[in-house]
């Protein structure tokens, strides 16, 4: 039987080696199924782990379910693919006579690799591919180097693989079971005519039997008259008796209406749910009691986590205070910089202002513009003075005029004798 073995340099090519011979030779074979070697590498390393009894010295011990066969051919949790790669890895490096820590889920994975592969070299295997290949747990270097030291805590265990031995077929007689649904002809001339009477579908009709027999038994007569002496062999004519014997008997089938088999039946099923019903109690108060541990050591392992990092936890809680101090303070101080900033463009702003007002004043400085406007102001404001100097005169004269009328009023009323209605609507 071939048995497929990777090297790290073709490990996408297809490499068959003998197990029987020429262990140490390697030849490759490239063709379309070498991306499907991986497969074949990891059916062989399963039947590896079969013949050094890993179910029972590793997977009982430390309760864990045998892996398929494609297990790490394909990506399914890399996690539980990764524990088990490097679980397995340490068990067959102490099958292989090297004393090998078992380590532990919280251990750090690329110290772990390093010292796996260290460990194979030191076998005189190749690992000429970066660590971190394995660190998914599966595909073609995982099954390279669980298969290269498989193969080595084999050879520490003094197996060798051998030529399969075929054993010799024999010629045995054909021994016919007496069946006891034979019957003879008078039981069964018997039975039907006990059925004629309850059963009209099954008739035979016995004066065409008797008609066939006799014309059976007429021609075997002639057939005797003609032959005077016997040809045939009697070793061929045995074997052919024992070919046909079992054709020859009578069988009745039953009745499956009967309520007798029913009842048979019923009991038949009823012990055998009994007897599955036994063994698969025992399975399930087995599982109950492997689920039951594995939840006692998650929660010692969740405790010993949670005392191994409570300082981390606290360290971790300080720095969130602190983290949130100083948020604080970054929007506090965002905030100054964002009125600072306000402020700023506003004096910026008049800067500016002020920047164009001396620019103007300076060039009106040394321009001669504002003395003739000054003095066009000037004279503006003379015109404008003697315009109202003019319009107070006009307005004081109306006045006096308006002021005068009324004291000639009040004169004429007073010597007046009769003061007239409307004059004193007037007042």
């Amino acid at each position: 039987m071939a048995a497929a073995v990777v090297t790290p340099s073709g490990l996408e090519d297809g490499v068959s080696r003998s197990r029987g011979e020429g262990a140490g030779e390697v030849v490759v074979e490239r063709g379309p199924g070498a991306a499907y070697h991986m497969f074949v590498v990891m059916e062989d390393l399963v039947e590896k782990l079969k013949l050094l009894r890993y179910e029972e010295d590793l997977l009982r011990k430390n309760n864990l379910k045998p892996p398929s066969r494609h297990y790490f051919a394909l990506p399914t949790n890399p996690g539980e693919q990764f524990y088990m790669f490097f679980t397995l890895a340490a068990w067959l490096i102490n099958k292989a006579g090297r004393p090998f820590e078992q380590p532990q889920e919280y251990d750090d994975p690329n110290a772990t690799i390093s010292n796996i592969l260290s460990e194979l070299r030191s076998f005189g295997r190749t690992a000429d591919f970066p660590p971190s290949k394995l660190k998914s747990g599966y595909g073609a270097h995982v099954c390279y180097v669980l298969d290269c030291l498989a193969e080595e805590a084999l050879k520490y265990t003094g197996f060798t693989w051998k030529r399969p031995t075929y054993p010799v077929e024999e010629l045995e007689e054909e021994t016919v079971a007496e069946d006891d649904a034979e019957l003879t002809l008078n039981t069964v001339d018997e039975e039907f005519v006990e059925e004629e009477t309850d059963n009209e579908e099954n008739f035979i009709d016995l004066s065409v039997l008797k008609a066939q027999t006799y014309r059976l038994d007429m021609n075997e007569s002639a057939k005797q008259e003609d032959i005077l002496e016997s040809t045939t062999d009697a070793a061929e004519w045995s074997l052919e008796v024992e070919r046909v014997l079992p054709q020859l008997k009578v069988t009745i089938r039953t009745d499956n209406k009967d309520w007798r088999i029913h009842v048979d039946q019923m009991h038949q099923h009823k012990s055998g749910i009994e007897s599955a019903l036994k063994e698969t109690k025992g399975l399930l108060d087995k599982l109950h009691s492997e689920i039951s541990r594995t939840l006692e050591k998650i929660g010692s392992r969740e405790k010993y986590i949670n005392n191994q990092l409570e300082h981390l936890v606290q360290e971790y809680r300080a720095a969130q205070a602190q983290l949130s101090e100083a948020r604080e303070r970054y929007q506090q101080g965002n905030g100054g910089v964002t009125e600072r900033t306000r402020l700023l463009s506003e004096v910026t702003e008049e800067l500016e202002k002020v920047k164009q007002e001396m620019e103007e004043k300076g060039s009106s400085m040394t321009d001669g513009a504002p003395l003739v406007k000054i003095k066009q102001s000037l004279t503006k404001l003379k015109q404008e003075t003697i315009q109202m100097d003019i319009r107070i005169g006009v307005v004081e004269h109306t006045l006096l005029q308006s002021k005068l009328k009324e004291k000639s009023n009040m004169t004429r009323d007073m010597h007046a004798t009769v003061i007239p209605e409307s004059a004193i609507g007037s007042y």
